[in-house]
């Protein structure tokens, strides 16, 4: 009994030991996880404490020893009083509780790394302070962060040298340090970092050659160096780069010869190595890479057969050879590539014709092959490119007359045939291109009259069809070209007198009618004005009041009329006042009758209106179309109602005929006065045609019925496409694309293209209405004004809440840039696919566009852009953020973004080499 007692007493000693070691245990365990918090938590406060602007950042008032109201409030977890992983924003942690992650990304940040203890985060896995204001060197400690895989510092004020001792960490897979002010030389040391994938260093000042270290990163994928001072050869061993798909090296001082095995792996896919000085011929690995996407080659003195030396890409969108010294003809081969949108050898020594192969190219959106040596006809198969917006052949020796086909190229935005050998009469076919701002046939031998069709242009703002041989008269259809700023039209053989409707043209600011064979006086607008006298020599007998030109009551021309002129003015002396006292009386007399018939129509209860007018269909009668609008409608029935506004609501109309219109039924008040201003601005807008503007056929005023008669468009609200994931999921990036600049397009055309400027002032995604090819049409104006610059332009507020620019808040006046910032909101929306709110209002510049942000705007129902559309999409959010600036005076004008939309993909920085 005894020997039990003794043995359990020990049992119970052992246990009790046990017992005890593990509760120190777990009491240590805590102890150290503690200091461990601790020591993370006062380095972030202290790292915080060196902030500038900390005050001022929403994002750090979490950052702090007091706990929030939910940690006070919490019984369940009282640790959160002091733990930053569970209420600090930016700060994630792992499951033991050490900060693994932070992210502050755009958070506004202002100062420096030096006070940031890279040593009290020896578990930290992601680092991303891209974009703020963080300025200084990359502190030498960084080495300390063993474990870090994601390293972001880009698009910051960050200067002097990439640290060696970033090589030390050799965990990292994404490395960002671009768009900082970083100098110095890439340090030999980074090749110390095996499982690096990603490298982007562009936007820097880096200078000096590339280590040849750069060949041990074999798991590298993606490098981007653009835009720096780099120098010397680009290394062999970077063919050792067996995983590589993108290379992007452009605008460095990069001299020699492209590596010979570049495409080894058989991935490459993105190589731009443009803006550089190298030289040699393409290498045979390049020729044989089917896997190329995109290549920017241009601006460089490399040289060989371009017959020779590239193959067939299948999957190559995008490649400018341009401004080298390439040989040779043009292959058939290039037909093969039917995938590219954009093919550029310019300012080669390019000989030989067109392959006619070319034509087969239908995504192709932009062709430059100018300044070369090319001979023969321009091939009539270029008619089939309907994808095609620019289209540049100047500067070579082409022959023949202009293919009738290119009038097939009804996106054409821009064509330039100058500085070739083209004879024959320009093709009438031409005035199809309704999308064309820039037009240059000059330097030919065309022949024959001026199409009058060119009349149709009305989005033409440059026409030189100087240098050629055409005659007759200047077609007066040219009036037409509201948008035209620049006319050449010099050294020719025209005749007669420049028409008198050329004083409409008002945009109208260079022109030059120089060496033909007019006459008579030059038209009352600024551009001939004040144009000198060497844009207006060499012709016949032109007169005007301009220095060098004789007066137009002392040209021969006029003297011959003098004896009738004045006969016709003795007589308009004397019978203008006989005639107009008789109708005087008899106005008084139809005044009066009038209002007799009035009083008595408007006592009838069931009456047809007084006034219908309908501009766009005149085979419509207006009473006839009153009353089966009525009929269709079952006198404006629910039913048939397809919408709702503050303005009024919109009935979907079939029409005997069965034309489909849409009726906008207005809520218009009894007052008089406010009627009258209503049907005034009604009446001037139905003077606007564009085919971004959805069409008014006329309208109803009457006491008992007022509404609108507008073009029925089959797919509705743009807003309506938005909301709905199924149609969304259709609405795919290039249909987005083209959305916005359809608006661009009519807004400019409302700020700029007519006698006196209207503001819509409610653009939002409910007024944006689609046809079946989805094409945008800007509706609903009845909160639009006229703006009249010699009169008080101040009103109410109107729009939509959200889309109103921000200066309406403290002033009522209205003015074109309300409607840039409503457009700005808009672009934004459809681009990430709802109103933008977390957009809308920030301090943002334009560039926070681009890098990994870019996924951040996107409508994540559709797979992200790649290519062309990708610089598209990123181009039309920067002109969006411009729209959004607070000062009105610093917004772009519409007719800027219309010009920039139009050129998206085609200006150097904004197609990124």
């Amino acid at each position: 009994m005894v020997l039990f007692l003794k043995k359990k007493a020990m049992r119970a000693s052992t246990y009790d030991k046990v017992c005890s070691l593990a509760y120190c245990l777990i009491l240590y365990v805590q102890l150290v996880f503690a200091s461990a918090i601790s020591t993370e938590t006062d380095a972030l406060l202290k790292w915080k404490a060196s902030i500038q602007n900390q005050t001022q950042l929403q994002n750090l008032t979490s950052w702090t020893y007091l706990p929030s109201n939910k940690a006070i409030n919490s019984s369940s977890n009282p640790e959160a009083i002091a733990n930053p992983c569970n209420i600090w924003s930016g700060i994630s942690c792992n499951t033991a509780g050490s900060i693994s992650k932070i992210n502050l990304t755009k958070s506004g940040l202002q100062g420096t790394l030096h006070e940031f203890s890279f040593l009290s985060f020896p578990n930290v896995e992601y680092i991303d302070l891209s974009r703020n204001k963080i300025y200084g060197a990359i502190p030498p400690q960084i080495s300390s962060l063993s474990k870090l895989i994601y390293l972001d510092l880009s698009d910051n004020k960050l200067s002097g040298k990439i640290p060696p001792e970033i090589g030390f960490l050799t965990n990292l897979q994404n490395l960002y340090l671009y768009t900082n002010k970083l100098n110095g030389s890439v340090p030999q040391e980074i090749g110390q970092l095996k499982s690096l994938l990603v490298l982007n260093l562009m936007e820097n000042r880096l200078s000096g050659p590339l280590p040849m270290s750069i060949g041990n990163l074999s798991k590298l994928q993606f490098i981007q160096l653009r835009d720096n001072q780099l120098s010397g050869s680009i290394p062999q061993v970077i063919e050792n780069l067996m995983n590589l798909v993108v290379l992007r090296l452009a605008r460095n001082n990069f001299t020699g010869h492209l590596p010979q095995n570049l495409c080894r792996g058989g991935l490459l896919a993105n190589f731009t190595a443009n803006g550089n000085r190298l030289i040699g011929r393409i290498p045979e690995s390049l020729r044989n890479c089917t896997t190329l996407y995109r290549v920017r080659l241009d601006g460089n003195q490399l040289t060989g057969n371009i017959s020779e030396d590239f193959g067939v890409y299948p999957k190559l969108d995008y490649i400018n050879l341009s401004n080298n010294r390439f040989y040779g003809e043009l292959s058939h081969k290039w037909g093969r590539s039917l995938q590219l949108t954009n093919l550029e050898i310019a300012g080669n020594n390019v000989t030989g014709s067109i392959p006619p192969e070319i034509g087969n190219l239908t995504q192709l959106h932009l062709l430059n092959l100018s300044s070369n040596h090319l001979v023969g006809k321009i091939p009539m198969e270029l008619g089939r490119l309907t994808s095609l917006v620019r289209l540049i052949l100047n500067n070579n020796q082409l022959s023949g007359g202009i293919p009738q086909e290119l009038g097939s190229l009804t996106h054409l935005d821009y064509l330039d045939l100058s500085t070739n050998k083209l004879s024959q009469s320009i093709p009438s076919s031409l005035g199809n291109f309704v999308q064309m701002h820039h037009m240059n046939l000059s330097n030919n031998k065309l022949s024959h009259g001026t199409p009058t069709k060119l009349g149709r242009l009305v989005q033409l703002s440059v026409l030189d069809l100087s240098h050629n041989n055409l005659a007759e008269e200047i077609p007066t259809e040219f009036s037409k070209l509201g948008s035209l700023v620049t006319l050449n039209i010099s050294h020719n053989n025209l005749s007669g007198v420049i028409p008198e409707n050329f004083v409409e043209l008002r945009g109208l600011e260079f022109v030059d009618i120089s060496y033909n064979q007019l006459r008579g006086p030059i038209p009352h607008n600024k551009a001939f004005q004040e144009a000198p006298i060497e844009a207006l020599q060499g012709n016949k007998a032109l007169c005007g009041n301009v220095t060098g030109l004789h007066p137009c009551n002392n040209s021969p021309v006029e003297k011959k009329h003098n004896s009738k002129i004045g006969f016709k003015v003795v007589y308009c002396l004397i019978m203008l006042p006989v005639l107009g006292a008789f109708m005087l009386a008899f106005y008084g007399i139809f005044i009066t009758l009038r209002r007799k018939r009035e009083s008595q129509q408007e006592e009838q209860s069931d009456i047809h209106p007084k006034e219908f007018e309908l501009r766009a269909i005149s085979i419509f009668d207006g009473k006839v179309l009153y009353e089966e609008i009525i009929r269709a409608t079952e006198d404006f029935d629910a039913a048939y109602c397809i919408g709702r506004g503050a303005v009024g609501s919109v009935y979907k109309a079939k029409l005997p005929s069965d034309d489909l219109v849409a009726v906008k039924k207005l809520h218009i008040p009894c007052d008089g006065v406010w009627r009258k201003e209503f049907l005034n601005e009604v009446r001037a807008l139905t003077e606007i045609r564009h085919r971004n503007i959805v069409k008014l056929y006329g309208f109803c005023s009457h006491a008992r019925h007022s509404f609108l008669v507008y073009e029925y468009l089959e797919r509705g609200s743009l807003f309506s496409i938005l909301c709905n994931d199924e149609e969304a999921r259709k609405f795919d990036w290039i249909k987005r694309v083209n959305i916005i600049k359809g608006v661009a397009h009519g807004l400019s055309y409302m700020h700029h293209d007519v006698s006196l400027p209207i503001v819509h002032r409610d653009i939002s995604s409910k007024n944006i209405l689609l046809d079946t090819e989805y094409e945008a049409h800007i509706s609903d104006f009845g909160t639009a004004k006229i703006l009249d610059y010699e009169s008080s332009n101040w009103t109410a507020v109107v729009g939509t809440i959200g889309y109103i620019a921000p200066e309406l808040a403290y002033t009522l006046k209205v003015t074109e840039k309300c409607d840039v910032y409503g457009f700005g909101v808009l672009a934004l929306e459809v681009i990430k696919g709802k109103y933008p709110s977390n957009l809308v209002g920030s301090a943002l510049s334009s560039a926070i566009w681009g890098g990994k942000m870019l996924g951040d705007v996107l409508d994540d129902r559709l797979a992200h852009p790649t290519g062309k559309i990708l610089d598209e999409v990123v181009t039309i959010l920067k002109l969006a953020v411009a729209c959004l600036h607070e000062n009105p005076e610093l917004r772009p004008t519409m007719h800027d973004i219309s010009c920039n939309n139009t050129n998206l993909p085609y200006t150097e920085r904004q197609i990124e080499g």
